[in-house]
């Protein structure tokens, strides 16, 4: 049985953010001028990664051009395109001395290539600086944009994520400047432009979907060639925010999981405070060996 929403139940009890690593992780992206979805989405992993050396780069600014109903990224018009950010966040990574980078962004719709030419940049820039890293970005879907997907794919991430995020019924309500057959068509063509690249989405339950909706939902991935899956818990940020319909139960994320790898994903991480770029490079050096 599924809890329903009320009090947070025990098994989402998140680490608090402290220590050391925490502290120096937050005057580095503070000293860069640098964003981490971590801190700008509320995630409540942030005490448990960053304490690990891990944080995950917004990169295009801190302002979305999107209101999608669950996301606790501000909205609005964006500021200047910053063209120095990608070095920056090479820089960043340089110094954390990780072996796996997550870039994500904000949505930035103003944009002719939505921002594609900062992610290409970006990780050409960590390439430089970090050769033996391996990256993986999670991407907006560029309003469909075929090239600005290609500017993406010609610089040839290791992971390419892009979010379903619910299910089709719910899009309305959950990510109303986004189209699910979008989002599905962003995945098969990045597949398409460069087939060594692994590709993976994710979503979130709690927010009204049914058991038989998610796995619709995994088929048609499927049927696009994603390869990894992450599911994991809605959370509110705020009370402006979309509700929480129920809880979901750690034995259901289990029974996802196990629906989801009968279907052929050669990855998937299923559970309450998992997120995309949760455990991220422990993800990747699975999925690497696809």
């Amino acid at each position: 049985m599924s809890s329903v929403a009320g009090e947070r139940p025990p098994w989402l009890k998140a680490r608090f953010p402290t220590g050391p690593e925490f502290r120096r992780l937050e005057k580095l992206m503070r000293d860069e001028g640098l964003h981490t979805v971590c801190e700008e989405a509320h995630c409540p992993n942030i005490g448990d990664c960053w304490s690990r050396g891990t944080a995950t780069f917004m990169i295009l600014g801190d302002t979305c051009t999107r209101s999608c109903g669950f996301c606790a990224v501000k909205t609005g018009r964006p500021g200047f395109l910053d063209r120095d950010e990608p070095r920056r966040v090479a820089l960043a990574i340089q110094q954390m001395g990780r072996r796996h980078a997550v870039i994500t962004s904000v949505n930035r719709d103003e944009l002719e290539l939505g921002g594609a030419d900062i992610f290409a940049a970006t990780i050409s820039w960590t390439r430089r600086l970090s050769p033996d890293t391996t990256i993986e970005v999670l991407i907006p879907d560029f309003k469909g944009n075929r090239d600005a997907l290609a500017l993406v794919m010609e610089t040839h991430p290791e992971i390419l994520n892009h979010n379903t995020e619910t299910v089709p019924r719910l899009y309305h309500r959950v990510r109303p400047q986004a189209v699910y057959e979008r989002s599905l068509e962003v995945l098969r063509r990045a597949k398409e432009m460069d087939p060594g690249t692994v590709t993976k989405s994710g979503v979130m339950v709690g927010l009204g979907e049914t058991r038989e909706e998610l796995l619709d939902v995994f088929a048609d991935m499927r049927r696009h060639d994603v390869q990894a899956l992450t599911i994991g818990q809605y959370l509110r940020p705020s009370a402006q925010h979309l509700p929480i319909e129920r809880y979901w139960r750690p034995e259901e994320f289990a029974e996802l999981k196990a629906r989801a790898v009968e279907m052929g994903f050669a990855h998937v991480e299923s559970g309450p405070l998992v997120r995309s770029s949760y455990h991220a490079e422990e993800q990747a050096s699975h999925v690497r060996r696809i």
